[in-house]
């Protein structure tokens, strides 16, 4: 996405009030206490692991946790975090489903906490936190592997160097440097970071599947729960979010490119095939994913004018004018088929080395960015849910805090503290033009064919990877195909029926294609509507429909319904807005920037007060997991459509479920 979660970071304050100091966190072995093996395929590769016990807890005490580090040889340090959880159940256990962040630069951690991991981080006290099982937490159908990539991206990192951060301004400084005198101390903090060598990580999609590719082969290869069958086929799934539109097909297209290499014994370099691992995807989820711009830049100016919401976020001229710089002579259309011919003939490999393409290619992104994108800023409005005013609190920001205090350092086994994004990273991207480089269209069509299932699915209200682009994608995908082209155009959109009251959506699915448009949902779909989300995630990696769950023939089915997803929805009111001390750009109103300026207010949990009192969190009472009452395992199958479709309730409460206080996003790191 052009426009990153956060930038929020690290370690806490030492003013305003009590929060977590700000510290270095021990690296010493001893403390780390993680456990270090070579890759059974390649002993070059070394994995570097532990349990996290007590970071994060699960629905069942029996499901199995690591996380770590895979150490990756090359031309500089690359040591990629992961975090595996086993599913709740056995009947769960038998499929392995990837996720990963967008960015490109932000940190699979996010997901993992605000979205669809096991467990989320809920206040415990003043200033105390603990983690509770997520109901719909996508390891209820699965086992689930959170990675942090490219290289320097949250957790993972090249060499851990000591720095320091400006919270007002998310500028890292590296080594440490001291503070401005016109920030104050609670602003700036010092830290352990990875080196911010923008030379030390991926530039390209293309050169971070590869590097995920050669991770995979380790991991896989070595951790016993995810060992792959004595034949060395291993069944995964992959879902990603938002750049995710072009990891996914990228990083999926690069596994089946490797499995034929092996197949026909013309592996590259000194890799053997009798000593990789076969990665055989079973499906392919995009959430919100922006995949292509030749497809799906229109569709901004129209999304700002014209959604089921009766929202015109921007006067009629803005959005005309926005609509026609795509189309003129010179504009966004032409300057990325300029980008790729060039990429065609002069880095076909697609690396990033070529400085001529790069720049054709920049110049694209930013033109596209500027002209066709950007004129919705003048809305006020976040660029992941149309209906929140900025600066937009949601998802919930306390993980923040809680990833940064020295007991969940130690039980994870971590060197670094954590950042959520990292603009390093992001830059190199955008100094390759990466966003333009390449049609993922393609690569998607390729693994339909190759029988993949590929699931978009697609919150109603995001504007900056928005629903309209996303189903345009699948009609692209579709007339790609032989047998989809006019098979899943004809498919009728049906009802998501989540449960026997509510209908989450409307889904067009023919095959192993289906798009999902999910009611009521901003741009991390799983946050906004986390019982929706997670029925459509089972039903794609299980092979069902989509619709209502149950086990068909996807060689045969099609859904049944209207021809077009035109429902129009009440948008809901603009939530209330928290400010978070880790996240000052994105969630904090000028005049709370103003109170940190000037030391006023009162920090509790990390959201700034800037009231008389303060309000302290009351403590939480977790339950064992044998005494929950909630039902945390099991899908559901509708046998009948419910007449209550999506409300206008107002989030986080959407589909009936309560997910807290809100909290923080958006900054533009991509000027």
């Amino acid at each position: 996405m052009r426009l990153t979660c956060i930038d929020a970071v690290l370690i806490a304050t030492t003013t305003l009030t009590h929060l977590v100091k700000a510290q270095y966190p021990n690296a010493s072995p001893k403390h780390l206490n993680l456990t270090t093996i070579a890759s059974p395929v390649d002993p070059s590769i070394k994995i570097s692991y532990k349990i996290p016990h007590g970071a994060c807890n699960t629905a069942f005490e029996s499901q199995p946790q690591y996380t770590g580090w895979v150490s990756l040889p090359g031309d500089f340090p690359t040591n990629t975090f992961f975090w595996f959880v086993g599913a709740r159940d056995q009947q769960a256990n038998t499929s392995l489903t990837i996720w990963l962040n967008g960015g490109p630069g932000s940190s699979s951690m996010f997901g993992f906490f605000t979205e669809n991991g096991p467990c989320e981080v809920v206040d415990n006290g003043a200033d105390k936190f603990t983690t509770i099982a997520r109901e719909w937490g996508w390891d209820r159908a699965s086992n689930m592997l959170f990675i942090d990539q490219p290289n320097q991206v949250g957790f993972s990192y090249d060499v851990p160097t000591n720095g320091s951060i400006d919270l007002l301004t998310n500028s890292v400084y590296i080594p440490p440097a001291e503070r401005p005198n016109s920030v104050p101390p609670a602003a700036y903090l010092n830290g352990t970071f990875s080196s911010m060598n923008a030379s030390n990580t991926a530039n390209t999609t293309e050169t971070a599947a590869v590097a995920i590719w050669h991770m995979l082969q380790g991991l896989l290869s070595a951790l016993p729960e995810l060992n792959p069958p004595r034949d060395k086929i291993l069944g995964v799934n992959l879902f990603s979010e938002s750049y995710g539109g072009k990891y996914g097909p990228a990083f999926a297209y690069k596994w089946e490119e490797m499995n034929a290499a092996r197949s026909n014994k013309s592996m590259p370099n000194s890799t053997t095939n009798a000593t990789t691992v076969d990665i055989r995807l079973a499906s392919l989820g995009i959430v919100n994913g922006c995949v292509d711009d030749l497809i799906q830049a229109p569709y901004y100016p129209i999304m700002a004018v014209n959604n089921p919401y009766g929202l015109a976020a921007i006067n009629s001229i803005r959005a005309r004018m926005a609509n026609a710089s795509f189309y003129t002579d010179g504009g966004c259309r032409d300057l990325i088929n300029q980008c790729r011919s060039a990429v065609a003939s002069q880095d076909p490999d697609n690396n990033g080395s070529v400085p001529d393409v790069n720049s054709i290619c920049e110049s694209a992104y930013n033109n596209c960015t500027n002209n066709v994108m950007l004129p919705y800023s003048d809305a006020g409005r976040s660029v992941y849910d149309i209906s929140a005013l900025l600066p937009d609190s949601f998802p919930p920001r306390q993980y923040l805090e809680y990833v940064n205090t020295p007991e969940f350092q130690a039980a994870i086994g971590t060197s670094l503290n954590y950042t959520e994004t990292n603009n390093q990273v992001a830059a190199a991207f955008v100094s390759t033009g990466d966003y333009e480089r390449e049609a993922m269209v393609p690569k998607l069509a390729s693994l339909l064919n190759a029988g993949v299932r590929v699931g978009l699915i697609y919150g109603d209200r995001d504007y900056i990877c928005n629903w309209l682009g996303g189903e345009a994608v699948s009609l692209a995908l579709a007339q790609s195909v032989a047998g989809y082209a006019s098979s899943f155009p004809s498919a009728g959109y049906a009802p998501i029926i989540v449960n026997d009251t509510y209908i989450g959506g409307a889904v067009r699915q023919f095959g192993n294609l289906s798009f999902s448009r999910v009611y009521q949902a901003g741009h991390f779909v799983p946050a906004y509507q986390p019982a929706t989300a997670f029925e459509v995630f089972a039903r794609i990696i299980r092979g069902d429909s989509v619709s209502t769950g149950e086990n068909v023939d996807l060689g045969a089915y099609g859904t049944d319904g209207d021809a077009n997803a035109t429902s129009s929805l009440n948008l809901p009111a603009s939530p209330e807005q928290t400010c978070w001390l880790r996240d000052v750009s994105g969630s904090c109103s000028e005049d709370q920037q103003s109170a940190i300026l000037n030391g006023k207010g009162f920090v509790v949990n990390g959201a700034l007060q800037t009231g008389p009192t303060v309000t302290s969190p009351s403590t939480t009472t977790v339950l064992a997991t044998s005494t929950m009452t909630t039902q945390l395992t099991g899908l559901f199958t509708a046998t009948a459509t419910p007449s209550s479709a999506a409300s206008p309730i107002q989030r986080p409460n959407v589909d009936g479920l309560h997910l807290g206080a809100a909290a923080a996003i958006v900054m533009l790191v991509i000027s």
